[in-house]
This record gives C-alpha cells, sequence and structure tokens, in this order.
C-alpha cells in the first residue's frame, strides 16, 4: 500500500435495535480531518446506507462548549440533522465510558444525548432535538392526487401536517395497519407537492401497530428506498401526536417502523408542552433507543 494512502477508521452501527442486523445500519468515521465535503459525500455513497456520519474532532474546550463537531450525508446530500445519524454517533462517541452524556454539534446546532442504564439491560440513548416547528396543514384530496392513494385510506380523525425539528416532515396518518402495510405511492408526483409546501418528506403512520405496545406504526420512503428508521421524523411524530392528543405530554411512546423491510426498529418517543397562560406550545421533544456496533474497519483514500 502506498504510504501515502489516507486509512479512514470507521465503525458500522444498527441503530433503534439492541439485536444485531435490525434497525436502521449507520457508518461512523470517527476523524474527517482534512476531508472535503466531496470527499465525504463520496464516501457516503460507497457506504450506500441511509446516512454517514463525519466526527470533525476539535479543540477540547471547544467540544466542552459547543459539542462535538459532526456532519451527516445521505448517498444523495449532507443533511442539517438526522436521529438515527445522531443517535448512533453518540453512542459511538460514548464507547465503554458508561458517560451519562455525549453533546453532538450539527448543522441544526446543540444536540444533547443523555444515556440510562438498567441492569440486564442494553443501554439507552435519549436525544433532545430543537423544539418543533408546525407548518401548514394538508388537504387530503391533495395529498391523495399527489400520492396515487384514495382519500379513504387516511385517517380521518386526524390532520396531515408538516412539523419540523430539524428536518420538515409531513406527518401523513393512514388509517389502517393494512393500508399502511400495502403502500404505494408516486414518489415522483410526491416529491413535487412537497416541493410546493414546504415539507422534505411523508412521514406515514397509523395508529393500528402490530406490537399492541406501540402507538404508531410508521414507514418512510425517499430516494426509491424505504428507511428502517427515522429519528428525525419520529421526534415530529411525537410532536404532531401531542398536539393532536394521541400522546400525553411526556408520556413515552413506542413507534415500530421497519417492519416491512425485516429490519425492525423500536424508537421511543415524548414531549411537553409549554403550559402557561399565554403559550401552549409543544416543546422538548426527545426521540431515543438502543443501538449496537456490528462492524469496524478501516477505508483506505
Amino acid at each position: 500500500m502506498d504510504k501515502m494512502t489516507r486509512r479512514l477508521a470507521m465503525a458500522q452501527w444498527d441503530v433503534f435495535t439492541s439485536k444485531p442486523l435490525e434497525g436502521n445500519s449507520l457508518a461512523v468515521f470517527f476523524d474527517a480531518s482534512g476531508l472535503s465535503e466531496k470527499e465525504m459525500q463520496s464516501i457516503a455513497k460507497e457506504m450506500n446506507l441511509s446516512e454517514t456520519t463525519f466526527i470533525c474532532p476539535r479543540k477540547a474546550e471547544t467540544e466542552l462548549e459547543r459539542g462535538v463537531r459532526v456532519r451527516i450525508f445521505t448517498v444523495q446530500e449532507e443533511l442539517p440533522f438526522a436521529g438515527h445519524p445522531t443517535l448512533g454517533t453518540a453512542f459511538a462517541l460514548r464507547g465503554n465510558s458508561g458517560i451519562k452524556e455525549v453533546t453532538l454539534d450539527l448543522n441544526v446546532g446543540k444536540v444533547p444525548v443523555r444515556f440510562e442504564e438498567t441492569a440486564g439491560q442494553a443501554a439507552f440513548g435519549e436525544m433532545t432535538q430543537v423544539d418543533p416547528e408546525f407548518g401548514m396543514q394538508h388537504d387530503r384530496e391533495a395529498v391523495a392526487r399527489a400520492t396515487g392513494l384514495s382519500v379513504d385510506d387516511f385517517d380521518a380523525e386526524l390532520p396531515i401536517e408538516t412539523v419540523s425539528t430539524g428536518v420538515p416532515f409531513t406527518v401523513t396518518p393512514l388509517k389502517s395497519l393494512s393500508g399502511i402495510q400495502k403502500l404505494k405511492v408516486d414518489l415522483n408526483r410526491a416529491a413535487e407537492y412537497l416541493e410546493k409546501t414546504g415539507g422534505k418528506f411523508l412521514y406515514f403512520v397509523a395508529r393500528e401497530t402490530v406490537d399492541p405496545a406501540a402507538r404508531l406504526h410508521a414507514r418512510m420512503l425517499f430516494h426509491n428506498a424505504e428507511d428502517p428508521a427515522t429519528g428525525s421524523a419520529a421526534g415530529c411524530a411525537a410532536a404532531w401526536m401531542v398536539a393532536h392528543g394521541v400522546a400525553e405530554p411526556d408520556q413515552r411512546l413506542l413507534i415500530e417502523q421497519g417492519l416491512e423491510m425485516q429490519r425492525p426498529s423500536r424508537i421511543f418517543v415524548r414531549a411537553s408542552r409549554q403550559n402557561n397562560l399565554s403559550d401552549n406550545r409543544v416543546v422538548n421533544v426527545r426521540v431515543g433507543g438502543n443501538a449496537i456496533e456490528v462492524m469496524r474497519g478501516e477505508l483506505f483514500l
């Protein structure tokens, strides 16, 4: 091997699961010093996962004040925030240290991840996302035309609504488990509709679930593929649930995702209400789960 070859240490984690080969896979590069944005994007394409993260080390005093600088890439673009990369990278940074909190400095800002340890159980991490911003509520007929679904497929008791905790997702409630399991969407038409209405992706949910312990069954189709677990969208769904009475404030609930892909994921969410005379906003969105390391290696450049 040429002496000038760069060797980039990395690990792969399965996130929102405590079992290997389930959940959502994530590649974490531990030292992106000297990598250009173009190189990071090319490496993410090489990994060919939903997302790849790059840790950019800084001085200890800077990290103490601002958090560990991390950049997140899909195979097509850099994201300001994404849930499973945030959680998985925090687990990778924590390693076996047993520390209680890791703070990441993402393009969306500081995101803390706190860890809980229970004897005999896998460590549990929970990120606090930025406070939600609620966008437009959508006309069901317009969304039906954009997706190729029938108006009757939607849950008439709940709104289709765009919510952002860093990335805007249009939370789209369907009325049945069978409907979401058989879901087929015209992604090109849907993308055109989202571009006009301020959403990044559609996050489909149903109140009928496979696991009786789950509150929502979810699916997220994007880039002509499907995401096994979408922590950023789950945060938006947590805010949406509290806003519309599907969940009580601060109630930790399970969202199941990835079952149709045979990559079952367990995403735990909760959110608070501001609750004062002048303000009843949803705040303090938290998304958590487990993660497990499944691979280590080096990439040669």
